[in-house]
């Protein structure tokens, strides 16, 4: 088996709140293997982007990150400024939850993205424009030579997130993160990018880390899901083993609260009690033992271990159970 292009271990980051520290991610493990794409899943203040940002050192300074980043056979972490401009763009892009602010208002969209192929290739600005026209035609913006000299508020949301994402394919990059692009588009636009962008995944062999609070989305994309809940991830698998089979009680209650086929047209969606939790305030044992219908005594005091479901599949649940043909637990994947 190949070595994945994503390797992330114990990754911790921690955020200074006065005389208080915010641990936004608290052990996350996970692999992302070439052409695979990975959804990070969870209600707002999950921990979702803050992992995403951290895979390319995007927070401030104040923010503690530790752990282990390991991309395409380097450590991130270690990385000088100069490797991390080159790193940027060149092997991880990103595309953003709101292009708008993305993109530099005063310049137009098209020299933009010129200008990304220029630091990171050494290209002409010339050669720069015709690789965004290819990267314009490749994303079907409509009349491509014209839309080059748009800039960002003469774009309709749909467009400027093509823009966006032909930005973040300018440079070839190997691992395309995707922070909840479809998030502020309405649903006819949010299919048409979802679709773009998983035959972009497929054409160009990406390795995609995508984050969406949305099941439904993440259902469409996925080859494998990680639900987040309070900086931690508290299951994994494969994209049908955890819909199929939801194993943690929070990942049920965001199944059970998906309006689909299923709910009967009068009757109400289950909805999961509580709010997130206040990550300054974290209770003790499990983050979601105050919201979850399931919790034991023990719940309240222990901080669950992963539970290997079945083969690849895992749970941070102190009532989750293995199937009869479990393999050993695996050493990856999961949070402690």
């Amino acid at each position: 088996m190949s070595s994945p292009i994503v390797d992330v271990e114990r990754l911790t980051v921690d955020f200074a709140a006065g005389k208080k520290t915010i641990r936004a991610v608290a052990g996350v493990d996970l692999t992302l293997a070439k052409g695979e794409t990975l959804a990070l899943l969870g209600e707002s203040g999950s921990g979702k982007s803050v992992t995403l940002r951290a895979l390319l050192r995007l927070h401030p300074r104040s923010a503690r990150i530790a752990g282990s980043i390991t991309v395409d056979g380097s450590d991130v972490l270690a990385m000088s400024a100069r490797q991390l401009s080159r790193y940027r763009g060149g092997t991880v892009s990103m595309v953003f939850q709101d292009p708008g602010l993305a993109f530099d208002p005063v310049y137009r969209v098209g020299d933009q993205i010129a200008e990304a192929v220029v630091r990171h290739t050494g290209a002409s600005f010339r050669d720069g424009r015709t690789r965004a026209l290819e990267l314009f035609e490749r994303v079907r913006i409509p009349s491509p030579e014209r839309r080059l000299d748009n800039y960002p508020h003469e774009m309709s949301g749909g467009m400027r997130q093509r823009a966006m994402i032909a930005l973040a394919l300018a440079c070839r990059p190997k691992v395309l993160l995707a922070d909840e692009p479809t998030t502020a588009l309405d649903a006819t636009v949010q299919i048409q990018v979802l679709l773009l962008l998983r035959e972009l995944q497929r054409e160009l062999g990406l390795a995609v880390i995508f984050v969406t609070h949305d099941i439904g989305v993440a259902v469409e994309v996925a080859d494998r899901i990680a639900v987040t809940y309070g900086g931690r991830i508290v299951e994994m698998g494969r994209c049908a083993d955890v819909i199929r089979g939801p194993a943690h009680p929070y990942t049920q209650g965001l199944l059970a609260s998906r309006a689909g086929h299923s709910v009967a047209k009068g009757t109400r969606l289950v909805a999961i009690p509580g709010s997130p939790p206040d990550l300054a305030n974290l209770p003790p044992g499990c983050a979601f033992a105050p919201r979850c219908s399931q919790a034991i005594e023990a719940c309240r005091k222990t901080v669950p271990d992963a539970v290997v479901i079945e083969r690849g599949h895992f749970s941070c649940c102190l009532r989750a159970q293995p199937t009869a043909f479990s393999p050993a637990p695996a050493t990856h994947g999961a949070v402690g």
